[in-house]
């Protein structure tokens, strides 16, 4: 009788640790996600001040006040609600070690509020959470605070000067998806300083390929893709992802709309470069590209998919390049091109559906392709 007295309070003990593990991971967890503005994507060059023009930040929208608190801690597990004094204890100390760590180290993002901004002692310590703690909340929160600061840009170059750079970098080597999120947002809000830029690249590749193998449609993968139409608005490190242009169209046709858009951004920012025509051209493209032009749901896609390939059509000169086009293999993004008739007759065929503004779009480009590629047949 006294074993059994003894493994019932064991197993309670272990019930009650249990429950107040879970709460304190549905506390951190089960704050309303923030929406991150990030960088559209387009050219453009960096102002005197170091930072690019047309580029967005993130705001961490937590509208929960102190009452709100209370309301997040009532998801526990069936069997930690025991009624019992030790378990209301421990919910209670479950609910207090979470607030503290929260509060220690965020700071509510409000236009109105003079909290917005850390100084850069807070700004230290916030680093000095995110290089020595371990614990998948506390580095959450902590960079979320750092990337709701370096939306200013004033606050981008206090970071890099304290060192932030590679110690947000280091998180990327994490398995925790939400923490890796969080430091491809700061990374990405940082990534709009000129100077920052140019320390920032020798992460790309890695943040491309985690970009490209992250599963499809997710949230890693979307700020993995902001972060490179950042770091490719100017020309300067656009070369670095050279051999990535092939991933990227595999994602634009396998990725759902959010995922397309994202992707053509990034595309957008390359093709406007006359020096990656070439590498753009010699990307390969899955036969699916083509079945895109059959869905007029993707009226926006279709659209900028098009300038895109005005803009490869303008910098490619096909004369001069002619001897060099047997260097292009099959199902490379030139072929794509030179057969892309076939693509416009879906959409200017009696049977389409498609808007009027996508008809004519096409039917521009491919005369002007026509033009262009085949100048000899006109004469």
């Amino acid at each position: 009788m006294g074993y059994a007295r003894k493994v019932g309070w064991v197993t309670a003990g272990l019930v009650i640790g249990a429950g107040a593990c879970y709460c304190i991971y549905r506390l951190t967890r089960g704050r309303k996600q923030n929406k991150e503005k990030m960088a559209e994507g387009g050219s453009g060059d960096v102002d005197d001040a170091g930072d690019c023009p047309g580029a967005r930040y993130n705001d961490w929208s937590d509208d929960d006040d102190d009452s709100n608190e209370s309301k997040s801690i009532v998801w526990y597990p069936p069997w930690a609600r025991i009624g019992t004094e030790a378990g209301t204890r421990a919910r209670a100390r479950a609910r207090a070690r979470a607030t503290r760590a929260r509060r220690a180290v965020q700071k509510r993002a409000s236009p109105n509020s003079d909290d917005t901004v850390l100084s850069p002692q807070e700004l230290q310590k916030v680093l000095c959470l995110v290089e020595m703690s371990e614990k998948p909340y506390i580095l959450e929160a902590a960079l979320i605070a750092l990337g709701n600061n370096a939306a200013y840009a004033f606050n981008r170059d206090i970071i890099r000067d304290l060192g932030g750079l590679p110690i947000v970098a280091k998180i990327l080597n994490t398995r925790d998806p939400i923490v890796k999120e969080k430091a491809l947002i700061v990374l990405n809000n940082l990534s709009v300083n000129a100077e920052n830029q140019r320390r920032l690249k020798v992460y790309m590749n890695q943040v491309c390929d985690d970009t490209v193998t992250s599963r499809l449609n997710s949230s890693v993968q979307l700020a993995g893709l902001r972060l490179l139409t950042n770091m490719t608005v100017t020309n300067e490190y656009q070369h670095i992802l050279a051999n990535s242009i092939s991933d990227f169209f595999r994602l634009f046709s396998a990725g759902n709309e959010e995922t397309k858009l994202q992707v053509l951004k990034l595309l957008l920012n390359l093709a406007e470069n006359p020096a990656m025509t070439r590498e753009l051209l010699r990307a390969q493209v899955p036969s699916s590209l083509g079945s895109l032009f059959n869905k007029k749901e993707y009226k926006e896609v279709i659209l900028k998919l098009l300038i895109i390939f005005e803009n490869i059509n303008d910098n490619f000169k096909w004369e001069e390049n002619e001897p060099a086009q047997n260097h292009f293999s099959e199902g490379s993004l030139f072929f794509f091109l030179k057969e892309f008739q076939v693509c416009a007759d879906k959409v200017l065929g009696i049977e389409s559906r498609h808007d009027f503004q996508v008809r004519v779009k096409v039917g521009k480009f491919v005369a002007k392709l026509t033009e262009r590629m085949f100048p000899k047949s006109q004469e």
